[in-house]
């Protein structure tokens, strides 16, 4: 699938005091380590190291309708702006997501190797950032356009559009990505899904 625009951005596209109240809200939970492709919380320190080779984050998870609202508008948006035009009918949990000093997720992509048990694939992807670029150094959202693995021969593309808080990219979920370490403070984001029938 050849795409023109492998992602679509909006900057400072919500407003500054909901991204806060996101915050504060989801900080009022109690977070857990970011587990990925692993199925409940690891048991063992071994378990624990090895989740971390990939990610390194905490998160809480979260389904507030009024988050939602905020955000769905720009996926529709960006969808056929972009081009895409995917068929999709609804959105996972939202995932608050934390990373502080020397966290990070290496590269990954989005999507399902096989659909999920409703026979849906995640279609599109959206990060909203929820920190200001003065609050933190490091944690650059990098994109990389390949079909396989991040090549080391191809430069990744950072994403320097959405530094600003309540700027948002969608992208499509395939599109291979990363978080870079944080060198210094916090980043704060939120990370949603959209879902539909496989592609045919």
């Amino acid at each position: 699938m050849q795409l023109q625009d492998y992602y679509w951005y909006f900057k400072k596209a919500v407003p500054e005091k909901i991204c806060d109240e996101i915050v504060k809200y989801a900080t009022s939970i109690r977070d857990k380590m970011a587990v990925t492709g692993h199925s409940g919380d690891p048991e063992t320190l071994d378990e624990i190291k090895d989740l971390k080779k990939r990610r390194d984050s905490n998160v809480v998870w979260l389904n507030e309708a009024w988050i939602y609202r905020e955000i769905q508008p720009y996926v529709k948006l960006a969808n056929k702006n972009a081009g895409w035009n995917f068929q999709w009918d609804h959105s996972e949990q939202l995932q608050f997501t934390k990373y502080n000093k020397g966290q990070y997720y290496t590269w990954h992509r989005d999507g399902f190797i096989k659909p999920n048990e409703h026979k849906k694939i995640r279609k599109l992807s959206v990060t909203l950032s929820l920190s200001d670029e003065k609050d933190y150094e490091g944690g650059e959202l990098e994109f990389d356009s390949g079909d396989i693995d991040p090549s080391k021969e191809r430069a990744p593309h950072k994403c320097t559009e959405i530094l600003s808080k309540g700027s948002l990219v969608v992208f499509p979920s395939f599109l291979w990505h990363k978080v870079c370490p944080v060198k210094s403070g916090t980043r704060y984001s939120l990370v949603v899904w959209s879902l539909g029938w496989p592609f045919k």
